[in-house]
């Protein structure tokens, strides 16, 4: 599998990690199905759900270690 990184595609986090949407749906980014998510980052998105970089950090560290048991 791959890494989540902040240049990952909406729609590929979970491919990546399918337990990542419990993490998403959490802070309130319901976005992971819209038809948007095919074209935008995850940064993207997490800017416009008005997080910082100290924020996106912190979620992609959360987003690679789910599932990880």
């Amino acid at each position: 599998m791959g890494k989540i990184t902040k240049k990952t595609k909406l729609s590929k986090i979970l491919e990546i990690n399918p337990d990542a949407i419990e993490i998403l749906f959490d802070i309130g980014m319901h976005c992971i199905g819209c038809p948007a998510a095919s074209m935008e980052t995850l940064e993207e998105g997490c800017l416009a759900h008005g997080m910082d970089e100290k924020e996106i950090k912190e979620l992609i560290k959360k987003l690679n270690k789910k599932g990880k048991k």
